[in-house]
């Protein structure tokens, strides 16, 4: 009995570690974050700042895709709680799609302003969109680190590694990807309203 409370002990102090170093993570990012967002705010004063400016469509379906990839990463935490794998194979195979679907919405997006006239970098550029495009970049990037990260989990479920007494790796991976559609729903809030 020593010897499984002493593996159940370690387990617990394995599992805190690893969610102390993702928080400290996504503390880093959000002060990251903090800083892009307060520039957005000091560069409006600029002479050729956009008032006009307007989000592209993409933008906004692309809101909804990440909303619902974040709902389809917990309904997987919940079901291989629950020791269900097909399910937890569907919703993790959902979040994929859902976050693919969110990546290629920002490139649309992305070509959405440049048909309306819009640049991102060069002589017909403007403060506004260069901000834009860095904030959404940097954020695609983070989000590019979450998609590896979904593709290890999805990996490891399919090698059988998750089942209701194990979920760890789900479990940091949903609250990334969580920290992640907060962060986006945050910038296109602020994106859109701060103008």
């Amino acid at each position: 009995m020593d010897i499984t409370m002493t593996t159940d002990e370690h387990k617990s102090r394995k599992a805190r570690s690893y969610k102390l170093i993702l928080l400290f993570a996504i503390v880093s990012m959000i002060m990251m974050f903090a800083g892009l967002t307060s520039a957005f705010v000091v560069s409006k004063s600029r002479a050729d700042w956009l008032k006009d400016f307007q989000l592209p469509t993409a933008f906004f379906i692309s809101t909804i895709a990440i909303i619902g990839s974040s709902v389809t990463f917990h309904l997987a935490k919940k079901a291989i709680q629950k020791n269900n794998q097909s399910a937890t194979t569907r919703f993790l195979l959902a979040t994929l799609a859902l976050g693919i679907a969110f990546v290629v919405l920002q490139f649309v997006g992305f070509g959405q302003i440049v048909a309306n006239g819009y640049y991102f970098t060069g002589a017909a550029s403007s403060i506004t969109t260069t901000f834009l495009y860095i904030v959404t970049v940097v954020h695609l990037l983070h989000l590019a680190g979450g998609l590896i990260s979904l593709l290890i989990i999805i990996y490891n479920h399919f090698k059988q590694k998750y089942n209701s007494t194990q979920t760890l790796g789900i479990e940091l991976g949903a609250m990334y990807w969580h920290f992640l559609d907060l962060l986006w729903v945050y910038l296109f809030l602020f994106l859109y309203f701060f103008k």
